[in-house]
This record gives C-alpha cells, sequence and structure tokens, in this order.
C-alpha cells in the first residue's frame, strides 16, 4: 500500500507541476497587452517557459528513464494551457490575450538528447538543456508570426486610462532588444543547465523517499 501511495504522489506531482507551468503561462502569455514592453516581455516570457519546461521534463525523464517522457510531460501541459486558453476565450477575452507556448519541439529534442547520449545524464543535463533554452525562443517567435500585431490588438482594446505614476515608459532600444530571440536563447541556454540538473536531482531524492 505504500508503495502505490508513494507512487501515486510522485504521479500527482507531475500534474501539480504541469498545472502550475500552465498558471505560469497564463500569468506571462499576455505580454501581447504590453505594447510598450512586447519584446522585453517575450524575453522573460521564453526564459520563464525554458525554465519550467526543462525541470518539470528532465525530472520525468530521469524517473521513468524512458525517452520520449519529456515529450509526453510537454503535451500536458500544452493541453492544459489551451483548455486555460479556451477558457478566457469563452469569458470574452480577445483570442490572443494567452499565446500557448510551442513546448512540444524542444522537448522532442531533450529527448533526443536522453536517447543519443545512451540515457546519460549528464548528456541530458548539459546538451539536453542548451538545446531546450535555444530552441523554444526560436519556436514562440515563429508561433507568434501567426497570430495578431500586438499594436493593432493593443488598438482594438484599449487600456484604461491610468495614472500618471502607472503610465509605462517607452523603452529605449539598445543592441539587446533588437533581438529578443536572441537574448532569451542566450540566457535560456545559460540558465537551463541548473534547472536541468535540478530535475534530475528531483528524482534521487523521490527515489530515497520511495525507498524509505
Amino acid at each position: 500500500v505504500m508503495v502505490w501511495l508513494r507512487r501515486s504522489t510522485h504521479y500527482l506531482f507531475i500534474i501539480v507541476v504541469a498545472v502550475n507551468g500552465t498558471l505560469l503561462t497564463i500569468n506571462a502569455g499576455d505580454y501581447i497587452f504590453y505594447t510598450d514592453w512586447a519584446w522585453t516581455s517575450f524575453v522573460v516570457f521564453s526564459i520563464s517557459q525554458t525554465l519550467m519546461l526543462v525541470v518539470g521534463a528532465c525530472y520525468y525523464l530521469t524517473f521513468t528513464g524512458v525517452p520520449g517522457t519529456a515529450t509526453y510531460y510537454a503535451l500536458i501541459i500544452t493541453v492544459y494551457t489551451w483548455v486555460a486558453k479556451g477558457a478566457w476565450f469563452a469569458l470574452g477575452y480577445p483570442y490572443d490575450f494567452i499565446v500557448v507556448p510551442v513546448w512540444l519541439p524542444s522537448a522532442m529534442l531533450l529527448d533526443l538528447a536522453y536517447w543519443a547520449t545512451k540515457r546519460n545524464k549528464h548528456s541530458l543535463i548539459l546538451f539536453g538543456g542548451v538545446l531546450v533554452g535555444m530552441s523554444l525562443p526560436l519556436f514562440n517567435m515563429v508561433n507568434l508570426i501567426t497570430i495578431a500585431d500586438p499594436l493593432e490588438t493593443a488598438f482594438k482594446y484599449p487600456r484604461p486610462t491610468l495614472p500618471p505614476y502607472m503610465t509605462p515608459i517607452e523603452p529605449q532600444v539598445g543592441k539587446f532588444y533588437n533581438s529578443p530571440v536572441a537574448l532569451g536563447a542566450g540566457a535560456g541556454a545559460v540558465l537551463s543547465i541548473p534547472m536541468a540538473a535540478l530535475g534530475c536531482k528531483l528524482t534521487t531524492w523521490t527515489y530515497r523517499w520511495m525507498a524509505a
């Protein structure tokens, strides 16, 4: 009974991580309205999604030891987010209010790194982490090309008048902001490595807890 309970708790934890990832998407995904800071928000959005994906996928992947599990995990959070998007749309929000991230191709690269190195955990952390960090902003930018322009959306759904102290400051365009994909990919590639290591470490802690 205890073994069944602990395994059930593990799978419940996977669901909790996926649900929290969905909530994170809802909070970060409405950057379409932040017209003044759209590309800065895109960088933050890309990094947050990269780290959330890599820690949960590495945990799930190393726990099962089966290549393909990361893609399955990405499918779970994709379905959750599309359901959430549908709920917002049903409430009357514009269709582009929630932008569902493209996790699946990056998760496939994570599985590929794990499979190609014969389930080597350290290769998964290093190669898989870098591949996810570099690819996810690119896939998301391709995704954004297919939806409404942020400026057009902002004019269609104007924001209420803000007091002077809350008025957004127009960003100064610098060399980094010229390429939000490059900035998001560079930061994501570096930060996803320790997060991938954390995901693998969670598996170790889970096994120890199950054996107790």
